[in-house]
């Protein structure tokens, strides 16, 4: 499900800021990609790591919110390929197998945030709204 979405619902503070979706559950990959949307952010989805790692536009992207756990590839390593290519963003991990030894790791690799699923949406939410602000 690669799109975009311009009509803000919520409080977005810019909409020209570009999330980059990956989740191998199709419900919460569609729940995260329509409320990202519904804040205003330009959203691209991914079915997979090596999909959105293949998409020439995701250097361009602001923020990445990517699962752990997916068949082709994990998040740490989309996100070690991102950063291989130069691409700076801001990070969330997002793990159904979320502990103390997987969070050192998804810091320790360049996540800013980790989300234990099931989370709440304010929490996504938040994280991002959090990179928007000056000074963070």
């Amino acid at each position: 499900m690669n799109g975009t979405m311009s009509a803000p619902v919520g409080a977005a503070l810019r909409s020209s800021f570009t999330v980059l979706v990956s989740d191998d559950d199709p419900a919460v990959r569609r729940s995260l990609h329509m409320m990202l949307c519904a804040y205003g952010y330009d959203v691209q989805s991914y079915t997979s790591g090596q999909a959105l790692l293949a998409d020439p536009c995701a250097a361009a992207a602001d923020c990445l919110v990517i699962d752990y756990r997916m068949p082709d590839v994990d998040g740490v390593t989309v996100l070690q390929g991102l950063r291989a290519r130069g691409w700076r963003g801001r990070a969330i991990l997002v793990s159904a197998y979320c502990d103390c030894a997987l969070a050192a790791k998804a810091r320790a690799s360049g996540f800013d945030d980790v989300i234990a699923k099931p989370f709440i949406a304010r929490a996504v939410r938040e994280a991002i709204g959090s990179y928007l602000r000056p000074g963070r």
